[in-house]
């Protein structure tokens, strides 16, 4: 069975740093790109990052480029820098497996997804 766990999550004030990792167990995703996608309350899922299953390939939202970072460090782990936090990215933060090896913002081609961690940055 495949799972995909996020942790990191919590409580910050604006202008700090959280870290999120995600760990996948029950198969490895080696060959997969991987990706952040967060949603706020009352608000639609949105794609904040993606990694390319090697990880010399990464992409970013417009709203967060500049103050995160997607960084992978096997075929098992992926992990969100998230630095100069807003109230504005208050929202539970899934982490994801693509079907595919390049970097992608399209939350279709994500196949496998953890359950989420909240992410709250007080002002």
């Amino acid at each position: 069975q495949v799972q995909l766990v996020e942790s990191g999550g919590g409580l910050v004030q604006a202008g700090g740093s959280l870290r999120l990792s995600c760990a996948a167990s029950g198969r490895t995703f080696g060959s997969y790109a991987m990706g952040w996608i967060r949603q706020a309350p009352g608000k639609e899922r949105e794609f904040v990052a993606t990694i390319s299953w090697r990880g010399g390939t990464t992409d970013y939202a417009d709203s967060v480029k500049g103050r995160f970072t997607i960084s992978r460090d096997n075929a098992k782990t992926v992990y969100l820098q998230m630095n100069s936090l807003k109230p504005e990215d208050t929202a539970v933060y899934y982490c994801a497996v693509a079907s595919v090896s390049y970097a992608t913002t399209d939350p279709r081609k994500y196949d496998y997804w953890g359950q989420g961690t909240q992410v709250t940055v007080s002002s």
